[in-house]
Formats: structure tokens, C-alpha cells, sequence
């Protein structure tokens, strides 16, 4: 998934992923994520955002499931490659190449708001998070699966600056709205293109606005 929106590093921003996404291949696989498949049955019916969605996979998976999903990421050309990927598998998906820090979430629009492996800045992450609490419908859910500085360890993926890496304290205090119906911290194995493979460090989220 596209990580850091400006402000950020030069090398995380669009031309940098759209270097990345510019290839036949999915760099994150066609497949959704494994944390997101578990727990979809979460999600209300109903709209869902997918923020910093790369290729589209996770966005694909979801109208697979009959939610109208609106996937949002730096990077036009991996948007190119999730409307191929959602034509091929028949769903339909709406795409808006944006910077997240400017990205307006309308308030109590969504069912469900989805950010995997995405990774900002601390101060974009908090006004984002923030706004996609905001965004959600009562009984609305946020769901997020990232890894942790503990990933520095593993090299599997993700990026290599520790203070892209959230926790599962700095998640709580960012989203103080939401009830979090899980939150944990934990090594799994990411199997997901050559972009992430390996045994990983990884935090993960299902936070419930309440009804």
C-alpha cells in the first residue's frame, strides 16, 4: 500500500510509487489482506473508504462483499491497477488520486474506513485518524493492520523509519472516540506479492463508533 503522503520524504512520494506500481505485477498481491478477510463481517453495510489502497486489492475484496468503496491513494498508477483489477474480477470501485493531507473525509459518511499497512508521518497519521473517526457513521468501523517499530527487526517489509510505525498505545490515544473492539500487537507471517513476505511485527485495529 502507498505509505507516507507529503509532508514526507521525497522518496516516498507520488513519483516514487508510481515508479513502484508502474510494473505488470501486483507488488502486494491481488488478495486482500489476511486481517481484513477475518474480521470484514464487521463492517456495517454501507459505503467504505480505503485509504492509501496501492493497487486495490483490499478495495476489490470489499465490493466483492456489495459495499460501494471509494479507494483514495497518492499514487495514480496504482488506482490504474486496482480499477484492472476490479473490472477483471467484475465489482465496481470508485478511485480518487489524492494526498491525504488534504484528502477531505465528509463526517458521519461511512460504514467503514480501511487503512492497511498505511504509514504517515506522526503528525499527518494523528490529524488523519482523527478525521476518519469523524467520517464514520454511528456503529461505524476503522479498521487497520500496520506494523510496529518492532518490524525493524524482521526486514520483511514496510518502511525503515521508526517513527512511521504506530503503536497500539499511540492508536488508542489517536482514536479516543472509538471503541476498540480489537486491539493487539503481535508477530504474524505476511504473505502479500514480493512487497511484503515474512515474518512480521504488526498492530491491528477494529474501533467501533459508537451507535
Amino acid at each position: 500500500m502507498t505509505s507516507p503522503a507529503s509532508p514526507a520524504p521525497s522518496s516516498y512520494g507520488a513519483d516514487f510509487w508510481d515508479a513502484r506500481y508502474g510494473t505488470a505485477d501486483f507488488v502486494f498481491g491481488t488478495e486482500p489482506n489476511d486481517f481484513l478477510r477475518h474480521i470484514a463481517g464487521e463492517i456495517p453495510s454501507g459505503p467504505v473508504l480505503c485509504l492509501a489502497e496501492g493497487e486495490g486489492r483490499n478495495a476489490v475484496f470489499l465490493a466483492g462483499r456489495g459495499h460501494a468503496v471509494t479507494a483514495v491513494d497518492l499514487s495514480a498508477a496504482g488506482l490504474a491497477k486496482a480499477q484492472a483489477l476490479a473490472v477483471a474480477r467484475g465489482v465496481t470501485l470508485t478511485t480518487a488520486v489524492a494526498d491525504l493531507s488534504t484528502y477531505g473525509i465528509a463526517p458521519g459518511a461511512w460504514s467503514g474506513i480501511v487503512a492497511i499497512f498505511m504509514h504517515l508521518p506522526p503528525a499527518l497519521r494523528r490529524d488523519l485518524l482523527a478525521r476518519a473517526a469523524a467520517g464514520l457513521r454511528p456503529g461505524g468501523v476503522f479498521v487497520m493492520e500496520a506494523y510496529t517499530p518492532a518490524q525493524l527487526a524482521f526486514g520483511t517489509g514496510g518502511p525503515k523509519d521508526p517513527a512511521l510505525l504506530p503503536t497500539l498505545a499511540q492508536l488508542r490515544t489517536e482514536l479516543p472516540d472509538l471503541g476498540f473492539a480489537v486491539g493487539r500487537e503481535l508477530e504474524r507471517d505476511v504473505i502479500e506479492g514480493s512487497g511484503h513476505t515474512g515474518r512480521a511485527a504488526v498492530v491491528q485495529v477494529v474501533a467501533r463508533r459508537p451507535l
